[in-house]
């Protein structure tokens, strides 16, 4: 009689975590900015760009203490397309074609939010005088304006508190973050459901985060403790069988089962960022958990046991379906790889020198 069998994988480890590779950006980028979409690892240029993208691109390459002059000279690239796509009166285009004819009419979406996020990060913390400089400028213009919807204003508000941190004097950014954290509003008294939403749809953690900076920088200690605890009840949620299983396409709501697909790359790398945030702010290390799942997401911890990324492009796959990753490495799903791997090289860094400690969230 044969017995089958069942080779399990071993666990991931942090060390696993390779470092950042800009390789597959720099591919789907050109002298414009940075391709939405691929086909496996090539751009299709019929796709054009958007400003949701460039956004964390420029993010992304301002995040990296030491760049690259590859990443640099993307930095410049993606700071030059979103001054473009901004209007003197601070709204913002979003889709631009292969060839530079706007797509669309400014206005104050998720990607004014995105926009002001990634401007408020290069003049906050990019390395290049000249960038910080710009981006300041551009800035300036774009947080005139104020969006009726929650995330692109839990963006922008992002945006606000890199200004913040570098500059406590800045009152239009104070004031704009104070703005967001309002619009978001607080979590509700139901600890089966203290989400402020009535459903949990896309960029979940962004909410969370940004009433987390709001309160650390406003020295609004109850705000802090309600961005917290909404960040600690979605980890909660989010957490299957040990791993991450994010909120999927479609969202979940109360009272009815939750599916497990399609996961996006950009929840799990929005988890990763929400996680990062609340340690520094608190100093409390059990944050680092829920940080390693989000990791350990594109490493294989997944619901499909899947790893997400190709080694040999450095693109990011786009999805995470029943049937195993989605191969077409965008974008969104390559950017959220990079952010994920810059926060894994930091907490690499930071569990180097210091003792372990137990606990988990509560």
């Amino acid at each position: 009689m044969s017995v089958a069998l069942r080779l399990v994988p071993p666990p991931v480890r942090l060390m696993d975590a390779p470092e950042p590779n800009w390789s597959q950006i720099a591919r789907i980028s050109d002298d414009t900015g940075l391709f939405e979409h691929a086909r496996h690892a090539i751009a299709r240029r019929e796709h054009g760009y958007c400003v949701d993208d460039v956004s964390r691109g420029l993010l992304l390459a301002c995040r990296e203490p030491q760049p690259t002059a590859l990443v640099a000279g993307l930095a410049e690239r993606y700071l030059a397309f979103l001054t473009h796509a901004l209007t003197p009166d601070g709204t913002c285009r979003n889709r631009l074609g292969y060839d530079r004819r706007w797509r669309d009419e400014p206005g104050l979406g998720d990607w004014w939010g995105r926009a002001v996020w990634g401007l408020g990060t290069a003049a906050g913390r990019c390395p290049v005088p000249w960038i910080r400089a710009e981006a300041r400028t551009a800035f300036a213009v774009a947080v005139r304006q104020r969006s009726p919807w929650p995330r692109a204003m839990a963006f922008a508000g992002l945006g606000a508190a890199e200004v913040l941190r570098a500059d406590p004097r800045s009152g239009a950014a104070a004031e704009l973050l104070g703005d967001a954290a309002t619009v978001v509003g607080l979590p509700g008294s139901d600890p089966a459901w203290v989400w402020p939403e009535r459903e949990l749809t896309y960029a979940n953690p962004a909410l969370a985060e940004v009433l987390i900076q709001a309160g650390d920088l406003l020295g609004d200690e109850p705000l802090l403790g309600d961005g917290l605890r909404m960040l600690s009840w979605l980890c909660r949620m989010q957490e299957h069988q040990g791993h991450l299983s994010t909120v999927p396409v479609g969202g979940w709501r109360p009272g009815v089962p939750q599916h497990r697909y399609d996961q996006q790359p950009i929840e799990a790398a929005a988890i990763a960022d929400a996680c990062a945030t609340a340690g520094a702010v608190t100093g409390d290390e059990r944050w680092d958990a829920p940080l390693f799942q989000a990791i350990a997401w594109f490493l294989g911890d997944n619901d499909s046991g899947a790893v997400m990324y190709d080694p040999l492009t450095g693109g990011g796959y786009d999805g995470l379906t029943p049937n195993g990753p989605n191969l077409n490495q965008g974008a969104e799903s390559t950017l959220a790889l990079i952010s994920t791997l810059q926060h894994a090289r930091a907490l690499a860094g930071r569990s180097a020198t210091r003792r372990p400690s137990g606990g988990g969230l509560a």
